[in-house]
């Protein structure tokens, strides 16, 4: 009898903590080229598939101009394999819309499809590029995202994609373009736990780290060809140190003793459209944060 007393009151508490849980996040990261979501946001990426949480990264382009040897649709599906295979490997959903690489342009027909990708995840928080970037595919995917960020809750536009009721937390990913204005990190997150996963999700994208990438910079550096190899090599290329902007950032989320520790961190900036998160807020969408002081 007492048995049965103890597994009741066990079965009730395990009922009690499954409907206190909150439902997992969704979070969507969004890049103008089948990598650029996994180098500015690919460890944040980790941290939520870690806790449980529903990660998407969206290519706005198919990335069919990127490499100096072969372009169009054969390049398109390589690079459409490599995106799966990060899948795999960060635990993540990875979609591409199917625009060339080189020619993004802000067009309605385009943002329709970014509203309607927003929509169907049902997205807690959207992370994309700023406005100002070199690439002008980075600058128009900016443009779109920031063009949906109010109309993804107007059920008359798009009207084949039911609207979503809460406007989700837009995002920039960091860069460093200081005109006509500087990036600033209202959020940093350590990376610095799963900066392997991170690179591990980079070296998949075979066709641009070992391949396009060195070349189109003119770097000297011979590529290794052992796997272990060339992970430690683009580990060297890809990752830095926080700069002072992010580093004091880092201080107010994690305190200077713990921030003083961080090796890696990726940083966003809140876009002024969608919603405007307080700090309680912020670490409930990021909840990594919530025991980083």
């Amino acid at each position: 009898m007492k048995k049965i007393f103890l597994f009741t009151v066990l079965l009730s508490f395990c009922f009690s903590l499954a409907f206190s849980q909150e439902k997992p996040l969704r979070i969507l990261f969004i890049g103008a080229h089948p990598d650029d979501c996994d180098i500015k946001g690919g460890g944040t990426a980790a941290l939520f598939t870690e806790m449980g949480h529903e990660v998407k990264f969206l290519s706005v382009t198919n990335g069919d101009a990127g490499h100096m040897e072969m372009g169009g649709g054969m390049l398109a599906k390589r690079r459409y394999a490599e995106t799966q295979e990060v899948a795999k490997r960060l635990g993540i959903t990875y979609d591409v819309l199917d625009n060339h690489d080189g020619e993004l342009l802000p067009t309605l027909e385009i943002r329709l499809d970014v509203i309607r990708k927003i929509r169907e995840w049902d997205a807690d928080v959207v992370i994309s590029h700023r406005t100002n970037d070199y690439h002008p595919d980075h600058r128009y995917t900016g443009v779109l995202v920031q063009d949906a960020a109010f109309m993804v809750g107007v059920p008359n536009i798009a009207a084949d994609t039911p609207p979503i009721r809460k406007n989700p937390v837009f995002l920039y990913y960091q860069d460093n373009f200081q005109k006509p204005n500087p990036f600033h990190p209202h959020i940093a997150i350590d990376i610095t736990s799963v900066i392997d996963k991170k690179i591990d999700a980079l070296d998949a994208h075979v066709s641009q780290f070992y391949e396009w990438l060195p070349w189109i910079a003119n770097d000297p550096d011979v590529i290794p060809t052992g796997a272990a190899e060339r992970k430690a090599w683009l580990k060297s290329k890809r990752t830095s140190a926080p700069n002072p902007s992010v580093m004091k950032a880092l201080e107010e989320w994690y305190g200077k003793e713990k921030s003083a520790r961080v090796k890696f961190a990726e940083a966003f900036e809140v876009c002024e459209y969608g919603t405007q998160p307080s700090k309680e807020e912020i670490k409930r969408l990021f909840p990594m944060l919530i025991n980083s002081q």
